[in-house]
């Protein structure tokens, strides 16, 4: 595969960090390059890594409810700063209260992100569509994807 670069992170004022140690090291054992910003992380540091790295691709986690309210404008601000073919996926406890997936999936994706994930959602997934969305899957892992697809789809479940 050839190496694409990611920048990951925890969005705002969340202090969740094993979740992202873990997300680190199944992208590096899947062969990408990363950049794991830690916790707390705002969206001019996002930015400003994916700049300096030449990422392909910017992963922002949350898991205390807030993410919503934390990248409100991110994608316009990637934008501005020459971003704008960048890959953005956000996932994690993104939201307050329950609410149905599919709406929660249809706001962030009206906000600018390419993927949406729930929580609990296995590396695995992600890794799928990282390499779809970046040209990077073979065969195999093309056959492989579909239950992934299909997990990711029409999802019902609340959030």
């Amino acid at each position: 595969m050839d190496k694409k670069h990611l920048v990951i992170g925890v969005i705002g004022a969340d202090v969740h960090a094993v979740g992202i140690r873990i997300l680190e090291f199944a992208f590096r054992e899947a062969g990408f390059e990363v950049t794991n910003l830690g916790v707390m992380v705002s969206q001019e540091e996002f930015i400003a890594a994916a700049i300096e790295t030449d990422a392909d691709a910017i992963l922002v986690s949350s898991l205390y409810g807030h993410g919503e309210l934390d990248v409100r404008g991110m994608r316009e601000k990637a934008d501005e700063a020459g971003l704008e073919d960048i890959l953005m996926y956000v996932g994690g406890n993104i939201v307050v209260g329950k609410q149905p997936f599919a709406e929660v999936e249809k706001r962030f994706k009206k906000m600018g992100f390419d993927r949406v994930f729930a929580p609990g959602t296995p590396p695995e997934t992600d890794i799928y569509y990282l390499k779809k969305d970046l040209g990077l899957l073979d065969a195999a892992e093309t056959e492989t994807g579909r239950q992934p697809e299909a997990e990711n789809t029409g999802r019902e479940e609340q959030i």
